[in-house]
């Protein structure tokens, strides 16, 4: 029986298969990025929707997994040297979980930094300013006069998309032909920003090609269908 007792999150999120690798986690942009990838390698995991409406990342066993308090993290009973491993930050979880398979990062060493810039890409600059637009937008616009953050991050959203409209151009995929994990981390947030956050026509999402038939190639995937809601969100 593997035991994951020396992990606090393992007692406030109870596994019934702790031979598993362990997810927390909430389907949002950031945390679907590894859902998806578990679901596209296929490897056995157990998924704990973790609350973050009611501020459960800030209880001290999330805490002791990931001191950052944020979503997602895992713990993989069979980690390095057959140890537990826990892991925190969606870049580093999917870098990891495509080591560990052997999918989603080329093993040509050119190409793998090629696949790790574009993932860094999305880490630095997509997710903080697609999420900051998002927060001005949807969420605090009614109630801040001034409009220059608002504008400040939609100019940048979409500057940001033109680097990955040029980059797609031509291209299937962020690495041509090859599905990577620089692909499954940017799918979600391109998903938010049109969907949840509806900034679409603010950004002039509209005028794109290559990205919008990018999104629909990466949502028809069986994989990324599954992994968009997982955790499920209790009823």
């Amino acid at each position: 029986m593997t035991d994951l007792s020396a992990f606090p999150i393992a007692k406030r999120w109870p596994a019934q298969h702790p031979e598993r690798l362990q997810l927390y986690s909430t389907p949002t942009p950031n945390g679907v990025k590894v859902s998806i990838m578990l679901e596209e390698v296929g490897m056995p995991y157990e998924p704990h929707f973790i609350n973050i409406g009611a501020n459960e990342t800030w209880g001290p066993e999330f805490l002791a997994l990931n001191p950052n308090g944020k979503i997602p993290a895992i713990i993989d009973p069979d980690g390095p040297g057959g140890k537990p491993l826990g892991l925190f930050e969606s870049g580093a979880i999917l870098v990891y979980l495509a080591e560990k398979s052997g999918k989603l990062l080329p093993t040509d060493p050119a190409r793998r930094y090629e696949t790790l810039q574009w993932l860094f890409f999305q880490m630095a600059a997509v997710g903080p300013m697609f999420g900051q637009l998002g927060f001005f937008h949807k969420f605090a616009g009614r109630e801040i006069e001034d409009k220059r953050p608002l504008e400040r991050y939609r100019a940048e959203s979409q500057r940001l998309l033109g680097v990955l409209e040029q980059r797609l151009t031509g291209r299937q995929w962020m690495m041509g032909d090859e599905y990577t994990i620089a692909d499954v981390s940017l799918l979600g947030w391109v998903r938010n920003l049109i969907g949840f956050y509806g900034a679409g026509e603010l950004v002039e999402y509209g005028k794109l090609k290559a990205v919008p038939a990018w999104l629909e190639r990466g949502l028809a995937r069986p994989a990324v269908e599954r992994g968009l809601n997982i955790p499920a969100r209790p009823a």
